[in-house]
């Protein structure tokens, strides 16, 4: 990453924590802290992997027109790319697994990329969904509604781009091979048209109305199990809210994180989260405790279960910062290595 842009994410980070934090009184926030019964974690943390598995499942499918991965060879690659996102800065661990799929399965950067788009954009959509099931419970926030705007445009608006490209790509490979002919040097058009090439591959599971379906499906079942995983860490602090308020928190948490910030989406998703559960009564210091033990809760376990993976197949910290950086994946050979477990 440019310097530039990590400590951009820090000083966004620094600044949603602060407000986070201020005017917190912090006797009260550690007594929280003492009496939970931190053991609800653990049934969360399972929920969690389950949600994994089906992240994993997703992916596999979405994969299939470009290569058939096994499951048990793709979920290390979910993991150490989602471990990627927390140690990383501005999502990096998105290209990271597709760097690691590249070397692993002989699938190229711009395909894998392009089937992450789509995963990102539906998952933005689920969120979005989450927060307008909530609303007919409760009137809507000035601040909460600016993020449900500018996040409906930009999710809505690239799920129907995506939508146009896939469907018409024969008119999309026409649009940049003319933009390409007129606006990249000779020596380079062809390495981009390939790239590009490979990317509309990435789309072709948006070109089927059930593969749509289940891509859809699928996003609901991962976020109403990470949803699951708050009610119970909820259990382990003395307040209680609606399952329809924890959907809603876990949209505006997830939609907030969208923000450039530091690894582990520090401030951005804590912030939101406080706000929502005061919003419905909860005391400001049981919020903050449970937001901070729930974000640790989120973090830690993809995060250990990556590092696992990452130490097994072999992949470097030096991996890491090349794929962060977008630099391409060595070449893969005529029978590419497979991932075991």
């Amino acid at each position: 990453m440019k310097r530039w842009q990590v400590w951009l994410g820090f000083i966004i980070s620094a600044f949603f924590l602060y407000l986070a934090l201020r005017g917190l009184h912090l006797p009260e926030l550690w007594q929280a802290l003492q009496t939970a019964r931190y053991w609800w974690i653990l049934p969360g943390v399972a929920v969690y992997f389950f949600a994994v598995w089906a992240r994993t499942w997703r992916w596999h499918y979405m994969l299939r027109p470009i290569k058939r991965v096994p499951l048990r060879h793709l979920f290390p690659v979910v993991a150490i790319g989602y471990m990627g996102n927390n140690v990383y800065p501005a999502r990096a661990g998105e290209v990271i697994r597709c760097y690691v799929l590249r070397r692993k399965e002989a699938v190229s950067m711009s395909a894998g990329l392009a089937t992450v788009l789509v995963e990102r954009i539906f998952d933005g959509v689920i969120m979005l969904l989450f927060v307008f099931f909530a609303l007919p419970f409760t009137p809507m926030e000035a601040w909460l509604q600016r993020i449900v705007v500018v996040a409906s445009l930009a999710f809505f608006g690239a799920l129907g781009f995506f939508f146009i490209i896939a469907m018409r790509h024969d008119l999309a490979q026409r649009v940049y091979g003319w933009a390409i002919d007129r606006l990249v040097p000779a020596r380079f058009r062809a390495p981009l048209r390939g790239i590009m090439d490979r990317f509309m591959e990435g789309l072709t599971s948006l070109r089927s109305g059930r593969d749509v379906l289940m891509i859809f499906v699928t996003s609901l079942v991962i976020w109403l199990a990470e949803t699951v995983k708050y009610w119970f860490v909820m259990h382990a602090f003395d307040f209680s809210v609606p399952f329809y308020v924890l959907m809603l928190m876990n949209g505006v948490v997830n939609l907030a994180t969208t923000i450039p910030s530091s690894p582990g989406y520090v401030g951005t998703f804590d912030l939101p989260g406080i706000e929502v559960l005061v919003t419905y009564g909860v005391l400001r210091p049981v919020a903050t405790a449970y937001t901070l033990v729930l974000h640790g809760a989120l973090w830690f376990p993809i995060t250990a279960l990556g590092a696992y993976y990452m130490w097994r197949e072999q992949v470097s910290w030096r991996d890491f910062g090349a794929a962060a950086q977008g630099v391409p994946a060595a070449p893969a050979v005529d029978a590419p290595t497979k991932l075991h477990g």
